[in-house]
């Protein structure tokens, strides 16, 4: 059993070319994973293992990797007391579209590497990242990469992270250069410089004293340095007023990790990946400040059978509980579920208790992960993360745990798609193939959904955006072998009801011997706001008001099925709806004729009905636009926004750029970075993530519905 205390779980995660695998593919260099450092840009990465990463150099699915760090070191070499630290390392996507592998990593890290580019500083998806870390309240460490870049500026960054992020960024270093003269860095810490030695691919390094230029400012966010985290120690607290020089490194050390768990500060530090400067001292940062299982409060959840909330400890002779985090495909071992163990010890071959299905599943093997290979091992226990194979039916986000002690952990949050393409197979070989390709990615990636056209009977798609779409109809093509045809990129619409109406519907059908009878008085509309606030991720609110038994309870469960099934498709335009609210309160019944079928029509029948009356708009998906242009292109730029129905919320500069921030339909920026090309003679760059929905004018609702109608006239 290893120490719990030596482990570490931790993610890589920020903006697109941030140099997020470039520092994962570093660290496994320095912890003796790998003896061949591999780049990005020639598709050597070890975390880039697929086929669409390599040709494209970004990163689409989310890579575990375990290694082991030595720590603490002096000089790169091992000291008496080094002892050995495990890491679990997940290195994330940082396009938008791929956001849930970010979303689902997050839920079951300990720690985080918010890496930001010392050029860009903050950028668009930086913020996405920053606002999933606070969600699951995950501590972190910020790295302030490619300070060999022209235009880099550390102390610019730490001050954006705190403006722009509202957290305590706290430098734990200050560069030595910067840009082509970028060296080493002083340790505010220890008041030493570090200089990385390049023939050693940065193994190793000469301590220095600090520079005499940079004396004075060393010392002064030494002293900032310590007042940010004197609080969580009185005798810090009481030696930075009496004698700052009589606080030791070991007293600052463990007050920057008290702080820096309890989410008060992030510690900033600085170096460039690709340069091999700095990697090691974040590692050492891992270990020093970033929490281990123990260090983290005890996990939640509830009982399913008395919905009464529990607590795991990270003890591995604590009772077994896992979550589900990702589901892969891999065409040597079959089906892998990856997972993070909260508690207790689990054994290859032995069985678990599905929560979700509530069905026992046997886990042959145990494997722990590197990128696309796996390394079988004999068990798992508390505070690790494995993948398990040999299970008939596990999904993202379910709970495993022992059978005895039952335990439902909290899900994670998965986005709504807003993009669609309709895809039908080329040739009848392709029937069965393109439906296995489907069934398995949507089992792998939560954030694709699939459904089929009721008027033309195409298989529609839907994702989180161009890009993501793109890259299953490539994966379908080449792992799945299956050839098909795809239609134009469409917009997910959705559909709400603006105003709540009452309606009484009643079925009734005699065909000789037992008919059907069902009779119910209800009132349909949108969903309460304090209800939405309070059950954010639902859509459906059903309020039960019958009494007197004027239905029976046992049809009760069919009527608000026969509601919520009726969701899918809505009454303007057979768009899903959005945030809809039931209240049945009143009805009949017939003794012989009355059953919970008939119940679940009436209430289809209801909703269709009492819809139309109940003013329903269509809602169009709103994205958040932030566009970097040099100066001369602001006019052309926001011009083209405002043709696009976009709304600019701001304008700001950064590093002799202007940032665009702007709401902008989706249906109007399909071809955008195209358009935004030529506008700038390909000096502008722009990002793109989802915000949230908003009525449609109502001549681009007319518009659609109009086509949809037709198209159900042709089919």
């Amino acid at each position: 059993m290893a120490d719990l205390k030596l482990q570490r779980n931790f993610g890589i995660a920020a903006h697109i070319d941030a140099g997020k695998t470039t520092t994962t593919e570093r660290i496994l260099r320095y912890t003796g994973m790998i003896h061949k450092i591999g780049e990005v840009h020639d598709g050597g990465a070890t975390t880039d293992w697929m086929e669409q990463e390599k040709e494209r150099g970004i990163t689409i699915t989310s890579a575990a990797v375990s290694c082991q760090w030595n720590f603490p070191t002096s000089k790169g070499q091992a000291t008496p007391d080094t002892k050995k630290y495990s890491f679990n390392i997940i290195d994330t996507p940082g396009h938008v579209d791929f956001t849930v592998e970010v979303e689902r990593s997050m839920r079951v890290l300990d720690g985080l590497i918010a890496l930001f580019s010392a050029v860009d500083g903050v950028e668009p998806q930086s913020e996405t990242v920053w606002r999933q870390a606070n969600r699951y309240g995950v501590p972190r460490i910020g790295f302030v990469n490619k300070m060999d870049r022209s235009g880099a500026d550390f102390l610019n960054v730490v001050k954006q992270v705190r403006e722009m992020l509202g957290s305590k960024a706290v430098p734990l270093q200050l560069p030595i250069g910067a840009e082509d003269n970028f060296k080493g860095v002083v340790d505010l810490i220890k008041m030493k410089g570090i200089i990385w030695h390049v023939e050693t691919e940065g193994m190793t390094f000469d301590e220095i004293d600090v520079p005499a230029d940079m004396l004075e400012e060393a010392k002064d966010f030494r002293a900032q340095l310590v007042e940010a985290v004197a609080e969580y120690d009185d005798n810090l607290m009481e030696k930075f007023f009496d004698n700052p020089d009589s606080i030791t490194e070991d007293e600052i050390h463990e007050a920057i990790r008290k702080a820096t768990i309890d989410l008060s500060i992030v510690p900033m530090m600085c170096g460039s990946s690709f340069k091999n400067k700095g990697v090691q001292t974040a590692l050492d940062a891992v270990c020093r400040y970033l929490p281990s299982p123990v260090d983290i409060p005890d996990t939640v959840g509830t009982n399913p059978a008395t919905g009464e909330e529990e607590t795991r400890k990270a003890d591995p002779k604590a009772p077994f509980a896992a979550l589900a985090f990702k589901i892969m495909t891999d065409p040597f071992v079959g089906r892998l579920a990856f997972f993070r163990v909260y508690s207790g010890h689990l054994d290859a071959g032995s069985y678990v208790l599905n929560v979700r299905s509530g069905k026992k599943e046997r886990i042959s093997r145990i494997m722990k992960m590197f990128a696309n290979k796996q390394n079988p091992i004999d068990f798992i226990e508390a505070g690790d993360i494995g993948a398990a194979v040999g299970f008939k039916e596990i999904k993202t986000g379910d709970t495993l745990c022992e059978e005895k002690h039952p335990i439902a952990l909290e899900n994670m949050f998965i986005p709504e798609p807003v993009i669609a393409i309709a895809v039908e197979p080329k040739t009848q070989v392709d029937v069965d193939k393109m439906g296995m390709a489907i069934a398995k990615l949507v089992e792998e990636d939560p954030t694709l959904r699939v459904n089929t056209d009721e008027d033309t009977g195409q298989t529609i798609l839907r994702g989180m955006g161009e890009l993501h779409l793109e890259i299953i109809i490539d994966r379908m093509r080449r792992e799945f072998k299956v050839d098909v045809n795809q239609g134009a990129p469409q917009v997910a619409y959705k559909e709400a009801f603006t105003q709540t109406v009452e309606h009484r519907e009643t079925l009734k059908k005699q065909t000789g011997g037992r008919g059907k009878f069902a009779d119910i008085i209800f009132e349909i509309g949108p969903a309460d706001e304090e209800w939405m606030k309070e059950n954010a991720g639902k859509n459906f609110q059903f309020v039960n008001d019958i009494f007197g038994g004027s239905i029976p309870r046992e049809f009760v469960p069919a009527i608000q099925k026969g509601f919520e099934t009726s969701m899918t498709t809505g009454v303007l335009a057979n768009y899903p709806m959005e945030h809809m609210k039931i209240r049945v309160f009143d009805g009949s019944y017939h003794d012989v004729d009355s059953d919970s079928m008939s119940f679940e029509l009436c209430a289809k029948a209801g909703f269709r009905e009492a819809g139309r009356k109940a003013k329903p708009v269509l809602l169009e998906p709103i994205m958040r636009v932030e566009v970097l242009t040099p100066d001369q292109y602001m006019g052309d730029v926001t011009g083209d926004i405002n043709r696009r129905r976009g709304i600019l919320e701001g304008m700001d500069s950064r590093n002799n750029l202007q940032v665009i921030k702007a709401k902008v339909p989706l249906s109007e920026m399909f071809g955008y970075v195209t358009q935004l090309r030529s506008l700038t003679s390909g000096r502008a760059t722009s990002t793109m993530e989802f915000s949230h929905y908003s009525p449609a004018p109502n001549n681009i609702a007319e518009e659609v519905i109009a086509k949809v109608k037709g198209k159900a006239a042709t089919a």
